[in-house]
């Protein structure tokens, strides 16, 4: 027998992903309005403080789940690039779409919104899961990253 060297000091890290979805069923995101859509459904709201949420795909497109990265204050929120691909780590994904809202309802990105982006898209690039598009979500529209040529 062999005796406990860390005498139970260890731990134990549970990652889990659970879906009831059907991979047939789940939504196919082939367009930047399609991510908008699907992002306004789980932004708990547009206009009071920032939010920052990712939706994770598969090879197809098709839309595993969506998970809120952070939420900030009325200027801005922080985000932990290890926080965005954890989550899509977890559910095995392939690809991703990321979103964050402006409350003032402006949708023209600063300087740290393309710093920030442009990290989280080699983050992606190094772990083989691309940032698709990123969008500024506002009350009365959008704006794609790649749509643009931002990314």
């Amino acid at each position: 027998m062999k005796p406990n060297l860390f005498n139970n000091s260890i731990a134990e890290i549970a990652i889990s992903y659970s879906s009831r979805i059907k991979a047939s069923d789940r939504v196919q995101i082939t367009r930047s309005e399609h991510a908008d859509s699907l992002f306004r459904e789980v932004f708990p709201s547009l206009e009071h403080k920032e939010y920052f949420f990712a939706l994770y795909l598969d090879r197809s497109n098709r839309v595993l789940g969506s998970y809120m990265i952070s939420s900030g204050g009325i200027t801005g929120t922080v985000v932990d690039p290890k926080l965005v691909f954890q989550a899509g780590l977890k559910a095995n994904a392939t690809s991703v779409i990321l979103a964050y809202n402006h409350p003032s309802g402006q949708t023209t990105p600063s300087e740290a919104d393309i710093s920030l982006t442009k990290k989280l898209v080699n983050a992606g690039n190094i772990l083989e899961m691309p940032v698709l598009d990123h969008l500024i979500i506002a009350q009365q529209g959008y704006k794609s990253f790649a749509d643009d040529g931002l990314l």
